[in-house]
């Protein structure tokens, strides 16, 4: 998984098993911005051609995880609603460099480090859902895959219109804040802390 370089601990679970009605609030909210930031770099970069197909599929495929995800609510009688938005994100993004070309490398590069994040939790949840709730474990299993494939498509995408070398250098940085973000933040009920 991209080499997170920060392990989320055993505590992390025991602290979101409480809150699974809140985590598949968030879960819905988080599908829905995975797609909108993909359909957001076809906007924003139309004129690189690698991303457009991707992207596009990939929005499309956050979509109907979040369709999944508000069927599972509907299901267990949870009402999907507004959240407060959780800090981790804004706080990642805060080393995008604001400058061509740099920004699109670093906004790829955050949303890599995002997807592998939630892969990570994601198999963290798996297991320890498993005994207590196995329909919701199952549901996390599911979407293991494709968390997997798209942390490494947009490493993909960055080396598609970046040069390799520099895609490595700048994600190893991404990653070193990422983890200073989490470490510091202690565990919380939140799918990203």
């Amino acid at each position: 998984m991209l080499g997170l370089e920060y392990a989320t601990g055993p505590e992390w679970v025991q602290a979101v098993l409480p809150h699974r009605a809140a985590l598949l609030i968030e879960q819905a909210h988080l599908e829905k911005k995975a797609a909108s930031s993909a359909i957001s770099f076809l906007f924003r970069y139309p004129d690189e051609i690698s991303l457009q197909a991707p992207l596009a599929e990939l929005a499309r495929e956050e979509l109907e995880h979040f369709e999944q995800v508000l069927a599972l609510l509907a299901v267990r009688g949870i009402r999907f609603g507004r959240q407060k938005p959780g800090t981790y994100a804004a706080r990642l993004t805060s080393i995008i460099r604001p400058k061509e070309p740099d920004r699109m490398l670093d906004h790829l590069l955050c949303n890599a480090v995002i997807e592998a994040r939630s892969c990570e939790r994601m198999r963290l949840l798996a297991q320890g859902l498993a005994e207590v709730d196995p329909e919701l474990a199952e549901f996390y299993r599911g979407l293991l895959g494709s968390e997997a494939r798209h942390h490494g498509l947009f490493v993909e995408l960055a080396k598609g219109v970046h040069p390799p070398e520099a895609v490595e250098a700048r994600l190893e940085e991404i990653l070193a804040h990422e983890a200073g973000i989490l470490s510091a933040a202690g565990p919380r009920p939140r799918l990203h802390s």
